[in-house]
């Protein structure tokens, strides 16, 4: 049931001192808790206006049916859609197995993390590893921009520094001053390293770099400063895989 007390703690979980606390966070949509009927995701309950669209998917999951006044209370989309699914937080944890993985460092905003998550679904990178300060995955900005991609990326949270000293294979970063991403030729294995929005990577991690690369500019006024960094990791993905074409 919709209680008042459960209300409460589904409205706190936009905060993510409130999905530590309860180690809870929310998935929203029919579309995209569908995605989660095949992952590793454990959803507890799920609130709905269209209970019939996931019954047969979730058969041992409570689905409480609400009304649309109850899902605007409880949803954090400016035009909520259909359902709300309440799913455990579990830490995810590195796996070392992966022969390619982005790492993001201090990336803040939620569209851009969400939208890394997608390319790297795209392209088939199955681990994203994140600085500390890197946005949380289960800011519910973060998870709808992934359209589902969450359930298949591995998403982890580390001391960067520490992991990337241990790192055995090329540590690739991007700066102006890099070598052409059309001319290197990328390993097999390696870790592609992107920044700060604003400030790119820490300098204690741009020290641990092993190699260099930037996207070049054709534009005749070469004025434009910089990517989006979302927009840089589907450039750089894009080259990478074109050589295994």
């Amino acid at each position: 049931m919709l209680t008042s007390h459960k209300i409460k703690i589904i409205q706190s979980l936009d905060k993510k001192k409130f999905r530590q606390k309860y180690n809870l966070f929310l998935v929203e949509s029919n579309k995209i808790i569908k995605e989660l009927a095949n992952s590793r995701v454990k959803i507890l309950e799920i609130y709905s206006t269209k209970p019939e669209e996931l019954k047969s998917l979730f058969k041992n999951v409570d689905i409480f049916e609400i009304n649309e006044r109850e899902l605007r209370r409880i949803s954090f989309l400016q035009n909520p859609k259909d359902s709300i699914a309440v799913c455990l937080l579990e830490t995810a944890k590195i796996d070392d197995s992966k022969d390619r993985q982005i790492i993001l460092d201090g990336v803040q905003d939620p569209g851009n993390l969400g939208t890394i998550i997608r390319l790297a679904d795209w392209f088939g990178i199955e681990q994203i590893v994140c600085s500390q300060d890197t946005v949380d995955l289960h800011n519910p900005k973060v998870l709808m921009s992934t359209m589902g991609s969450f359930t298949r990326v591995n998403v982890c949270y580390v001391e960067l520094e520490d992991y990337l000293k241990t790192y055995q294979y090329p540590i690739i970063g991007t700066d102006m001053q890099g070598e052409s991403i059309y001319k290197k030729k990328f390993p097999s294995k390696f870790s592609l390293v992107l920044g700060n929005e604003g400030n790119g990577m820490r300098p204690n991690v741009e020290q641990l770099l092993t190699d260099i690369v930037t996207i070049p500019r054709f534009g005749k006024q070469q004025s434009t400063e910089s990517l989006n960094v979302s927009m840089a990791t589907g450039i750089i993905l894009g080259q990478i895989f074109s050589q295994q074409v």
